[in-house]
């Protein structure tokens, strides 16, 4: 809970993260706030579910189609609400997959796309150099495969483009949500624990595996700021998943509180 700083090879004080890697992300102006190592090749567990939902979203789907369940998807899945047999809406699965990282839910959305997994995945690959992720590579839809590899800086600025989505965004920063399938109808809450919080919000996912350690992307509006555009901030690697909350408040406060001309694009902020 108490944040840590050090001095950088300048004498500047910056914050010492308890993570691998980490990075604070201005999309509006393309200004990095702050990183460390964030062009580290890393294994990225579900955070590979912010892709999905880009590639799925890509083929304009119609969110209303009923899908079914099999039990291939559900065969060593880990983080799952479904079983097979299972019924349920395109929209269902969007908010089971971002909200509560539902390993069958990005199962089944690769699977009834275009082309089946093999297709999704190869267009999951293709949308990452349309964007220039170059550090980005993806095996399988849902994050428990660890060749799933970013790096923070390719995650904030994916982030930040999945965040720009009117389709995507208000999914990623909703804290519950009613599923309703053939069988039953349940609540799931969002891992994202900086939601309910006094942090604004405005997406996000988390991600875990053991590969990857503990792991957060998340956009936050900047307080009392002129500009709507939030902050994309990637904690990558932690020890713990109390670890990866606190270390986004802290490297995200640092970068607000210290820096002058936040939004106009000041890539080194010192401590005044």
């Amino acid at each position: 809970m108490t944040p840590r700083y050090k001095l950088d090879s300048t004498g500047n004080v910056v914050p010492d993260v308890r993570a691998a890697a980490a990075i604070v992300y201005n999309p509006q102006t393309g200004a990095v706030l702050w990183e460390e190592n964030s062009h580290d090749q890393r294994s990225i567990a579900s955070l590979t579910k912010i892709m999905t939902a880009v590639t799925f979203i890509a083929d304009d789907p119609d969110l209303r189609r009923q899908v079914a369940v099999t039990y291939p998807d559900v065969l060593h899945a880990s983080t799952t609400y479904l079983r097979a047999g299972d019924v349920l809406s395109y929209d269902d699965l969007l908010h089971l997959m971002l909200i509560a990282s539902d390993n069958v839910a990005a199962r089944v959305l690769a699977r009834t796309s275009d082309g089946g997994s093999q297709g999704f995945i190869s267009r999951m690959n293709e949308m990452a150099a349309h964007l220039g992720l170059t550090s980005t590579h993806y095996e399988d839809p849902s994050g428990l495969d660890a060749r799933n590899v970013s790096s923070a800086y390719d995650l904030s600025h994916l982030l930040a483009f999945a965040g720009a989505d009117p389709r995507l965004a208000p999914v990623m920063r909703t804290p519950e949500y009613e599923v309703t399938t053939n069988r039953r109808t349940f609540t799931v809450h969002s891992t994202n624990k900086l939601l309910g919080t006094e942090m604004d919000v405005q997406g996000g996912k988390t991600g875990f595996i053991s590969k990857a350690g503990y792991c957060l992307a998340t956009l936050l509006g900047v307080p009392q700021s002129q500009s709507s555009s939030p902050l994309a901030v990637v904690v990558l690697g932690a020890a713990t998943s109390t670890v990866r909350f606190w270390e986004a408040r802290h490297i995200f406060n640092w970068a607000v509180e210290s820096t002058q001309g936040l939004l106009n694009g000041l890539a080194h902020p010192t401590i005044q």
